[in-house]
């Protein structure tokens, strides 16, 4: 895969309801994807007729946010908004001079290949700096998990 997949780009503007968390060590990861996940079945409760891409959601927020307190400067800084343009990630640390690294010609078994899922299960992603702080996003539309 080409180390331009993962490209400089604003976030996008999406309007809607936020959930946000701090996150300062693998360790905490897990109670963060529970309560993410305890949302999102809320979410989808509230409307069924418009699918919640629960999997696609939980596997993007996870490596966007281990990979941001493996190798970015902390506070390191997670969000979820949703609307009815879609769902957006966006997870923020202190390293802005540091974007983020792709795996390239690595053997698959030594790991490091999560920014490459994440461009696969989503419909747009990118990174941009803002107030001195380095964001790395995904957004994955409301009705589907992944547009590969």
């Amino acid at each position: 895969m080409s180390s331009t997949l993962w490209q400089q780009r604003a976030l996008p503007p999406l309007t809607g309801a936020v959930a946000h968390w701090d996150v300062g060590s693998l360790a905490e990861l897990p109670g963060v994807r529970a309560q993410l996940r305890e949302l999102l079945a809320a979410r989808a409760a509230e409307s069924p007729v418009q699918p919640v891409p629960v999997d696609a959601l939980l596997l993007a927020f996870d490596e966007l946010v281990s990979n941001a307190v493996r190798h970015g400067g902390r506070p390191v800084t997670a969000q979820l908004v949703s609307g009815p343009e879609g769902w957006l990630i966006d997870v923020s640390d202190e390293s802005a001079d540091v974007p983020p690294q792709l795996a390239v010609d690595r053997d698959p078994a030594r790991g490091g290949l999560g920014l490459h899922l994440i461009a696969r299960l989503t419909t747009a992603h990118g990174w941009t700096v803002t107030a001195g702080r380095k964001h790395v996003w995904a957004m994955l539309l409301p009705a589907s998990g992944a547009m590969a």
